[in-house]
């Protein structure tokens, strides 16, 4: 089932490996999370349709349709579309255990306003207050 989390839309992809999977689509305008980094997961997005502007250590990357970034542990990032078309997106993390992230603040898209709702200031502060217990140190 499809969630939407931070304002993007995301769905988890059942996989065996030890690694989590999810699509995402991104509307246009939408920035993404707060910098922050992983300590033990290794992170990379392929980017399907449209681009991302990614935020690396501090530099500007942007992907396009068919480009990936790897985000290796403890490298700063966040990513946003500042594009007019929506970016859709394959996101994997390494090894398995960040998907209970998507699981706790995701918004189900059957709700009414989910895109809206996942973006409610009491969810944003809950996700700064609790983050770290994820794996996902703010760096602001």
């Amino acid at each position: 089932m499809a969630h939407w989390i931070l304002g993007h839309k995301i769905d988890a992809q059942s996989v065996t490996g030890d690694y989590d999977m999810i699509t995402g689509d991104t509307p246009a305008h939408t920035p993404g999370p707060p910098p922050h980094q992983h300590h033990k997961f290794h992170e990379v997005f392929l980017v399907t349709e449209g681009e991302m502007e990614f935020l690396v250590n501090g530099s500007p990357v942007l992907v396009q349709k068919g480009e990936s970034i790897n985000l290796p542990p403890d490298t700063i990032h966040t990513f946003s579309n500042n594009s007019d078309q929506s970016c859709k997106w394959v996101n994997v993390h390494s090894p398995k255990g960040f998907l209970k992230f998507f699981e706790d603040f995701g918004v189900s898209d059957t709700e009414e306003n989910a895109a809206t709702q996942s973006t409610n200031p009491a969810i944003i502060e809950k996700v700064l207050q609790t983050a770290a217990d994820y794996d996902m140190v703010i760096s602001m």
